[in-house]
């Protein structure tokens, strides 16, 4: 099994979660003495070629293109998002090698002429903003600015939402555009402030949420709704970043372990996700641990009901379960072009609770 992580930069954080998962899955299938692959009639141990990416989608092209030709793994997993997602798609197109794409949702990369990738963890970003959406409709929130960074993962999310909101007879009154490596956001503040919205949503990775808050904070600007996406798949890392208040009310998705689902069919529920994964990698579980898990379930499956190791072979597999496994992150169900479309995000409002903050599910 070949894949990429990133020790440094703008997306170590999130990788490196999602890394520390997956190591996970491999560890606890290996001490039963590995994964069942039908295709060999026999337990075989996980064995994982992984290299450093460090958050460059330039250096993740020539390591993606190495790991199918020079080491040939047999099981192809994508580094942490779409931007360091985007540049597998077509390389493993290209080779014929199916894409085990844990967070990428980038609309663009799933298309009826590419049956090599499937999306495990998450569903495409295009309908994540579907409950946000319902949600500002149904509060009849009218006057609504919108902030996105320039990239797959951000901007399908964007293109969703000003459709439904002008489906609505909603147009925003203010919506702007950012580079993924925008950091100061002082003038944006200011600029999104004068158009007097009732809610701001903005949509990024970590380091612009992070920022984005942090800015708010620091100037003085308020809003009465402010939408983010990270606090709700890595709420520990937020909070020590922007503090409790700075957190308090704003709205986001929650993900699991915030988001529990009860029906379990394969692999740990979250109890016991919960105690098990702290031990063995030393530190919390956030969603980006368990959707490294979970890629590894999905794969684990393919590997157990697939009759060839041939990467074509391997997807009809993942088509025939489909809509039938039922993990800690939900339902995992794919689409004709390989997209996950078994989970829908909900909106949650964080709110204070003792020290910390808990979460108040809005809309489903």
């Amino acid at each position: 099994m070949g894949t990429l992580y990133a020790s440094s930069g703008s997306f170590a954080t999130s990788s490196i979660s999602s890394y520390d998962g997956l190591k996970f899955w491999a560890a606890t299938v290996d001490r039963q003495g590995g994964v069942y692959v039908k295709a060999l009639h026999k337990k075989v141990k996980i064995v994982i070629k992984a290299y450093n990416d460090q958050s460059s989608a330039t250096t993740a092209a020539t390591l993606y293109n190495q790991l199918i030709t020079m080491d040939k793994v047999n099981v192809l997993v994508s580094d942490f998002g779409s931007v360091l997602t985007s540049v597998a798609v077509p390389i493993a197109q290209e080779h014929h090698q199916l894409l085990f794409d844990v967070t990428g949702t980038g609309a663009s990369f799933f298309t009826k002429s590419n049956p090599y990738i499937v999306l495990t963890s998450l569903p495409t970003s295009a309908v994540w903003p579907n409950s946000l959406a319902d949600y500002l409709v149904k509060q009849k929130t009218k006057r609504i600015a919108v902030l996105y960074d320039t990239n797959d993962f951000d901007q399908s999310q964007y293109n969703t939402l000003v459709n439904r909101l002008k489906a609505a007879h909603i147009t925003p009154v203010y919506t702007g555009g950012v580079p993924t490596s925008t950091t100061n956001y002082a003038i944006i503040d200011h600029a999104i402030a004068a158009s007097n919205p009732q809610a701001v949503v903005e949509f990024g990775y970590p380091n612009n949420d992070i920022a984005f808050l942090q800015s708010l904070n620091a100037n003085g600007v308020h809003f009465p709704k402010v939408f983010t996406i990270f606090p709700g798949q890595q709420l520990q890392l937020m909070q020590q970043n922007v503090g409790v208040s700075g957190l308090a009310n704003t709205l986001t998705y929650p993900t699991p372990p915030l988001l529990q689902y009860n029906r379990v069919n394969f692999g740990m529920p979250l109890s016991a996700f919960e105690k098990q994964f702290p031990r063995v990698e030393h530190h919390p579980v956030d969603f980006l641990t368990i959707a490294g898990y979970n890629a590894g379930l999905i794969i684990q499956k393919t590997l157990e009901t697939s009759p060839t190791l041939t990467q074509l072979g391997m997807r009809h597999a993942v088509n025939a379960f489909s809509g039938k496994l039922s993990t800690i992150d939900g339902q995992f169900k794919i689409n004709g072009t390989g997209a996950q479309i078994g989970e829908r995000l909900p909106v949650g409002q964080l709110v204070k609770h003792g020290k910390g903050l808990a979460v108040k599910f809005l809309q489903h």
